[in-house]
């Protein structure tokens, strides 16, 4: 039970159970995703893919489902990368009703982004941008200009 390859047998096992529950809960109403990318620390491309949902207490949720390692992070292979997600869950992109993103232009962008690609087969997704990526950026550009909100963010490890 100590060796590392039982041990992630196991967290599987956890995670697909969890997993179950989640879309039980979801059942068949709609539901919104957010998606983000970033390199790990090993220099792998990964996306995280998050459901946002109301269940039928009508409260808000947010359910992780999944962290993909992509080749690439263009938004072609994201989709790609969602499809197969989707697909392996069940889920159908013709049940999303919104989308959000940071700020990166593989997820936003007009023409070529993963939003215009998921709003080509789902019309209905509206694309909300990732507010906590906004209040980020606007963070770090005002301690870049400010040093005493730069001393004040280092003083209390925000």
């Amino acid at each position: 039970m100590t060796t590392p390859s039982i041990q992630k047998e196991i967290c599987n096992c956890f995670a697909e159970e969890v997993l179950k529950k989640i879309f039980e809960e979801l059942g068949d109403d709609v539901f919104s995703i957010l998606v983000d990318e970033s390199r790990d620390i090993s220099k792998k491309e990964q996306m995280v893919v998050v459901l946002r949902y109301v269940n039928k207490l009508e409260f808000v949720k947010e359910r992780f489902i999944g962290l993909v390692h992509v080749k690439e992070t263009t938004a072609l292979s994201l989709k790609f990368a969602i499809d197969e997600l989707f697909a392996r869950y069940n889920l159908s992109l013709g049940r999303v009703s919104g989308q959000g993103y940071g700020g990166a232009n593989n997820m936003f962008g007009e023409f070529n982004g993963l939003k215009t690609l998921i709003l080509k087969e789902n019309s209905l997704a509206y694309f909300v941008r990732c507010f906590a990526h906004q209040l980020q950026i606007i963070v770090v550009a005002l301690a870049n200009k400010h040093l005493e909100i730069c001393r004040f963010l280092k003083k209390y490890q925000i």
